[in-house]
């Protein structure tokens, strides 16, 4: 374990003025049972940092994907802060060679395990936060997840984006998305919808909302053009 903050600090691109948050970031719980002098383990910052990455997660797809619907939506936010992406990200900024461990595990490979490494990664988000402020802590935030979004690390497919790129190779072409029906109460309400492309018909969807149904149309027209 290093205990040199500057390094750690040159790899996040963020100077704490209070060194402490980044050592309360970096303090496993073991090891704050085991020294038992008052040291603050990162568990409460864990619990704030989630909540900060959450949000900046949810602007960020809201913003990126404007047409996809509520539940792709969560789908993919989940996707993008498993525990698997985030122990990822902290593997990019050798986090687990920083973090206070008890001895325990240190020799059962704590510095490498996906949930601690995860934790460690919140709790540095909440440090960051509670140092610099939102804009700083969105800004080391956005360095990941735009990384694993462009680098196409999570499993998603906004379809009408695909859908408007192919078309878009002929300029001349009009796509076009029209309800064509609407059942059930207001509080279940199914949406159906095509896609029209000119004046053909070449997708079909339904869905709890008019995006979602506007989703599974343009799902479908790329299955019928063999994509």
């Amino acid at each position: 374990m290093s205990n040199n903050f500057s390094a750690i600090e040159e790899k996040i691109k963020y100077i704490f003025k209070d060194k402490s948050l980044l050592k309360e970031a970096l303090t496993h719980s073991s090891y704050a049972n085991e020294v038992r002098d008052g040291t603050k383990c990162n568990e409460r910052m864990e619990f704030l940092g989630d909540a900060v990455l959450s949000i900046v997660a949810a602007e960020l797809l809201y913003s990126k994907f404007p047409d996809m619907p509520e539940g792709e939506l969560s789908k993919l936010r989940s996707s993008l802060v498993c525990t698997a992406e985030l122990s990822s990200f902290a593997r990019e900024i050798s986090l687990g060679d920083y973090l206070l461990l008890g001895k325990g595990e240190v020799n059962t490979g704590g510095r490498e395990r996906p949930s601690i490494l995860e934790n460690a990664f919140e709790a540095l988000i909440a440090a960051i936060y509670l140092d610099g402020g939102m804009e700083r802590v969105k800004a080391h935030i956005l360095r990941f997840l735009n990384s694993a979004l462009e680098n196409q690390r999570i499993n998603f497919k906004d379809y009408k984006t695909a859908l408007q790129e192919v078309i878009q190779q002929n300029p001349d072409e009009t796509l076009n998305y029209v309800i064509v029906g609407e059942h059930g109460p207001d509080h279940d309400k199914r949406f159906e919808v095509e896609v029209h492309l000119n004046s053909n018909v070449i997708g079909k969807g339904t869905g709890k909302s008019k995006k979602q149904a506007e989703q599974e149309a343009a799902k479908e027209a790329l299955l019928l053009m063999g994509i």
